[in-house]
């Protein structure tokens, strides 16, 4: 039997989706039980019923788009908008409020220009990682993408969701410059210079004439991003890369104090990203090679996957990109600083321009970090948890500590890092599970709600997160009554009177569903 979404009826819905058949065609509205199940979570648990949508529909173009919002109006229809849907950890395709309609927009992929002198391109959200990079290639222009670690996803949908790369381009929401939005109602605006007709710096500066509302559609459910400019990186002259490994679990708090310094210097201008074994071990074996008692894996255990691996406690990865002089003089003063607290070499590996990428190099699309939820066999799954950090060792070794020993308490396997910024550190968690388990997806469900409280407790809170934890972590953002909460709300209710799109995304709810916040 269809899902039919809140205070609509079954025929309300049928005659909705007949009027969006009329505009895309029959074969793009999706509502069988097949086709909703494939809008499901991905990776959610089997047993669960929430986040269920009623059917999906696929403009496009920037027209149907509108008519499909003019549509849902009319209805009173909520849409859930995704770009490619790959938002993997995070709910993927589904909705936060069962019975909306999925708006599935991986049909607009247009590469619409990329501009080689002043280093950007223009892009419909249902571009992929993989469609950019071909272009690039196929065309031999000399532009770098920064990529996330799985980068099966759109290059427009990750840069809304803040995802990270591992370029000095690796912070992607930085790089937005100019959006084509479609608002709730249908209407059509443009950001920052593109608010003028035929602009010509609508790439290349940020903020226009007035207020700058690019980052007000980032996580946002106040409109629904048609085109997207994105800068790109210049082909650097050469790459160094740069593998540490750190012994002790107490070693966090010097090389963080340390990387933290480098990088504010800007000696290290890219993302450095620190893992435990397990993350290691999770790519090439399963947890059965390893461990089949009860609770999560004893660190004796993670002690052996470092052993067989020839890693540390911690292992973690720098980054230089640029010319070949400066990278080998910036690596002398790293190796320099940490040369003072440790005997222990860095593993080095360089690249220069003319050279075949090796399949691992940062700036090249792979999925094969997804490998990872295989772990427990079976139908795999994950979820991710990641608290936004300052610069500190002492803060970020008591934050792993704090969440370790959660995990250990609901029997998960820690599978932790962090993720070093410019001026903040991301605490990166990543809870796998088989999906088929119930008491290990109920397990992590509820470690997660428990950590969420914790990390609120410490003064942190995340700036991502999964459906179900998404009104969760809004409500850990509380000054002064939850101030911006109700900003969030007022704004919602001018622009998106009907309620139609995204109901709860990031915690925010319409006036409609507000009261109750029925999400089943």
């Amino acid at each position: 039997m269809p899902l039919v979404p809140l205070k609509m009826s079954a025929a309300q819905l049928d005659r909705a989706l007949a009027a969006m058949a009329r505009v895309v065609g029959r074969d793009q509205v999706f509502a069988a039980e097949d086709d909703r199940r494939s809008y499901r979570d991905a990776y959610g648990p089997s047993h669960r019923s929430d986040h269920q949508p009623a059917a999906a529909v696929a403009p496009q173009s920037t027209e149907e788009l509108q008519a499909l919002l003019r549509i849902a109006n009319e209805h009173k229809l909520p849409l859930w908008p995704i770009s490619r849907g790959k938002n993997l950890g995070y709910g993927g395709t589904a909705p936060v409020l069962s019975g909306s309609v999925v708006l599935d927009l991986s049909r607009m992929k247009r590469i619409l220009e990329v501009d080689v002198k002043s280093n950007y391109c223009l892009l419909e959200p249902g571009v992929s990682f993989f469609d950019l990079y071909q272009h690039l290639t196929d065309n031999k222009l000399p532009l770098w993408m920064s990529v996330p670690a799985n980068s099966w996803g759109s290059v427009v949908g990750n840069a809304l969701e803040r995802g990270i790369g591992y370029t000095p381009y690796g912070e992607h929401t930085d790089r937005i410059c100019g959006l084509e939005v479609a608002l709730p109602s249908g209407e059509l605006l443009r950001t920052g210079m593109g608010a003028m007709s035929g602009n010509k710096a609508w790439r290349s500066y940020k903020y226009g004439f007035g207020p700058a509302w690019d980052q007000m559609f980032v996580q946002s459910n106040f409109g629904v991003v048609t085109k997207m400019g994105l800068w790109l990186m210049p082909e650097p002259e050469s790459t160094l890369t740069m593998q540490f490994e750190l012994d002790e679990p107490q070693d966090l708090v010097w090389a963080l104090d340390l990387l933290g310094e480098l990088r504010m210097r800007r000696v290290i201008d890219s993302h450095v990203t620190i893992g435990t074994p397990l993350r290691t071990a999770s790519l090439f074996t399963q947890r059965s090679e390893w461990y089949s008692g009860p609770g999560a894996v004893p660190d004796a255990v993670v002690r052996e996957m470092a052993k067989k691996y020839g890693v540390g406690w911690w292992t973690f990865a720098i980054r230089l990109f640029g010319y070949e002089e400066v990278n080998q003089a910036n690596a002398r003063i790293i190796k320099a600083a940490f040369g003072k607290h440790s005997t222990r070499e860095f593993k080095e590996s360089t690249w220069r321009r003319g050279e075949p990428l090796p399949r691992a190099a940062v700036q090249v699309p792979t999925t094969f970090f997804l490998q990872a939820v295989n772990w427990h066999g079976g139908r795999g799954g994950h979820m991710g948890f990641s608290p936004m950090l300052p610069h500190g060792g002492e803060g970020a070794y008591a934050q792993y500590l704090r969440t370790k020993q959660r995990f250990d308490e609901f029997g998960i396997d820690y599978y932790g890092g962090f993720t070093l910024a410019e001026r903040y550190a991301t605490n990166v968690n990543i809870v796998l599970y088989d999906r088929d388990q119930r008491d290990m997806t109920d397990r992590a469900y509820r470690m997660i709600d428990q950590l969420v409280k914790d990390t609120a407790q410490a003064g942190y809170s995340e700036y991502r997160a999964h459906l179900s934890f998404m009104d969760g972590v809004a409500e850990t953002y509380d000054f002064n009554h939850h101030a911006m909460r109700r900003l969030n709300q007022t704004v919602k209710d001018a622009l998106d009177p009907n309620g139609i799109l995204a109901p709860g995304k990031s915690g925010i709810w319409p006036r409609r569903f507000r009261a109750s916040k029925e999400t089943t």
